[in-house]
């Protein structure tokens, strides 16, 4: 397992500005995008889903994400640096955590809905 980071680029651009496609992904239906703020030292995830994937996009700032994978018995924990325009997409069963280098505002585009008791019933909790 490696951890895939794409960084986003524009496919559009004229003098009002540029388009760029965040995810363009049928294999995965979306049903919450979250807009998130983080403040530099701190910590979030630290959990894999049982059944929801997900995108993350860095808005601004950076951050450590990491990940392993919670189906294979030996699997080894990794880790990427992602800074403004860098996507990856968490899938379920992957234990993920994030540790925030510098003040971060992210989007989490999910494929389950993210009330919060639907949501706490897919997250497994762990230390990371």
């Amino acid at each position: 397992m490696s951890i895939k980071v794409t960084h986003i680029k524009p496919e559009f651009t004229d003098e009002r500005g540029f388009i760029s496609r965040l995810v363009d992904d049928d294999s995965i239906h979306f049903r919450a995008v979250l807009l998130i703020t983080s403040k530099a030292g701190s910590s979030r995830a630290n959990h894999y889903h049982k059944k929801d994937s997900h995108y993350v996009y860095c808005l601004s700032g950076k951050f450590r994400y990491s990940e392993k994978d919670m189906s294979k018995k030996n699997s080894e924990k990794q880790s990427v640096i992602l800074k403004p325009g860098d996507l990856v997409l968490s899938r379920k069963m992957i234990a993920h955590s994030m540790e925030f280098l510098e003040d971060t505002v992210f989007l989490a585009i999910t494929s389950e809905p993210r009330e919060q008791e639907k949501y706490e019933r897919d997250t497994v909790r762990l230390k990371f």
